[in-house]
């Protein structure tokens, strides 16, 4: 017959708590809420925000109050030959071309963990060209740029998933300013367009 030698210590201890019975709640509240959420934004509805990255439009966020649990997108704009700022963040991105034709810069990150975390970004960036009805791909924390072409305005659609920060991975850098944030954040106090 075998002896478990560890039943005396997994029988310690006189805490308790009710984790069980709150999360059984907090789910019931949860989808009771959830029968309150908007199914469908207005465009009206939808926010401006003169970002470090430029200007955007908030599609789906969870400050707009929305069903969707887990994706985030927002429109970007930019004027012919104007750039967005530099940042990177944990959870990869889609961005689907709607109007106008430019290029992305990536640099990509070189990671190692044999002895400790190593975080390396490459020193020249991979330039990545797109066009109307184009989709681009940024990896997981690859520093990333947008760039319009001299010619025409760009109108982006960039979405990710918002699971990823929830898991703790909530890591985001703004590595550089869209040139002009600065300006224009004082000129509008603040405000968006």
């Amino acid at each position: 017959m075998t002896l478990f030698t560890d039943r005396g210590p997994s029988l310690t201890g006189n805490k308790t708590c009710s984790f069980r019975a709150d999360a059984v709640e907090a789910s019931k509240a949860f989808r009771k809420e959830y029968e309150s959420k908007l199914n469908v934004v207005l465009a009206e509805d939808m926010p401006w925000e003169h970002s470090a990255d430029g200007l955007i439009k908030h599609l789906v966020h969870e400050k707009l109050n929305t069903r969707e649990m887990c994706v985030e997108a927002y429109m970007q704009f930019l004027k012919p030959g104007e750039k967005s700022g530099k940042h990177r963040h944990m959870w990869e991105e889609i961005i689907f071309v709607v109007e106008g034709s430019g290029y992305d810069l990536h640099w990509d990150l070189k990671f190692d963990c044999l002895d400790a975390f190593q975080w390396e970004w490459a020193p020249e960036p991979k330039a990545y060209g797109w066009k109307r009805s184009d989709y681009i791909y940024v990896p997981p924390f690859t520093e990333h740029q947008h760039v319009a072409g001299d010619h025409e305005e760009c109108r982006l659609i960039v979405m990710s998933n918002r699971i990823t920060k929830e898991m703790g991975f909530d890591w985001f850098d703004q590595i550089e300013n869209a040139p002009g944030f600065d300006a224009a954040m004082k000129a509008n106090g603040g405000a968006a367009r």
